[in-house]
């Protein structure tokens, strides 16, 4: 489940760093202290190296400049960590929709968690008639004032962290790539915002990123990750990466611990004692778009 280093392309990375110039020069043109960003971290920014091609220093300097840039844009200390997978770790995630009630608690917890734009959501919760089968007949946008409604059922979706992933194969400069955990992610400072990914993800669990996220200083998790929640720049790609800056310490994450009726399990698929491999051993479980050919490395069952 490991992915190599991107291909040393010397046409490619010039293209990458034109596009990602105009778009520091337009910053630097149009925002006030560059956008929270002092000129030195502009410059420093715009010849940064791959994520998997930095060493260990180059990193660590990369770190220091996104908390050094959130102070200045929020007046937040935050904390940007490296934390890498855990060996013999493979995530997966399993939902029983018998439990679910369309609460959307999961939806908020993964917002505030993963400092997303209030216009920006990883987790869609659809609405489902019994009876029926496929997503065509879905309701993305139910807003009763009670829910479950009567003959409703309801389904979670998010990034399916695919073992086959069509996102990762569409990016045309590896911005996006498999962890040897499992968890897809995103170099955000490598990603210049083709959108190619998006295009090429069946479950429609990509996001655009058209602005800064707008927010409070109270409204900031401190608590990031490089590949996950950190303050992302404008013009580029985002996704749900299985809260990463908590799952890599060993705890849950946010939509996990926030669903109140227990339908989300989450755990590592290698260990055959994980509440996990028991669902996939003992359920009837089923993935979606399973003809794709992605290996999603997301199920949903039933209790009967």
């Amino acid at each position: 489940m490991s992915s190599k280093p991107p291909a040393d392309d010397s046409a490619l990375q010039a293209r990458r760093r034109f596009l990602k110039g105009l778009a520091a020069g337009t910053a630097v043109a149009a925002t006030p202290a560059w956008g929270g960003a002092s000129l030195g971290d502009v410059f420093a920014d715009f010849f940064q190296k791959h994520y998997q091609r930095m060493t260990a220093e180059e990193v660590a300097a990369a770190l220091e400049r996104i908390e050094r840039k959130a102070k200045r844009r929020y007046d937040v200390a935050i904390e940007c960590k490296n934390t890498p997978p855990q060996p013999g770790v493979v995530y997966g995630y399993a939902i029983n929709i018998s439990k679910c009630r369309g609460y959307r608690d999961c939806v908020h917890a993964c917002v505030e968690e993963n400092n997303l734009s209030r216009d920006t959501q990883y987790i869609r919760v659809v609405e489902m008639e019994e009876g029926f089968e496929g997503l065509h007949h879905a309701n993305h946008y139910y807003d009763h004032e009670l829910v479950p409604a009567p003959g409703k059922y309801y389904l979670p979706m998010q990034c399916m962290q695919c073992d086959n992933p069509p996102c990762v194969k569409a990016c045309p400069i590896e911005a996006t790539w498999q962890e040897p955990d499992g968890i897809v992610v995103v170099d955000y400072d490598w990603c210049f915002g083709c959108r190619y990914c998006m295009t090429a993800c069946p479950y429609q669990a990509r996001h655009f990123n058209w602005g800064n996220p707008v927010l409070k200083p109270d409204e900031i998790n401190p608590d990031t990750h490089y590949l996950g929640n950190r303050p992302r720049p404008k013009g580029v790609v985002e996704k749900c990466h299985f809260c990463i800056q908590r799952t890599r310490e060993g705890r849950q994450p946010a939509c996990q611990e926030a669903c109140p009726t227990g339908a989300r399990i989450f755990g590592n698929l290698l260990d055959p004692h994980s509440e996990i491999r028991y669902v996939l051993e003992h359920k009837a479980v089923f993935r979606l778009k399973e003809d794709l050919g992605t290996e999603p490395k997301f199920w949903y069952f039933r209790d009967n």
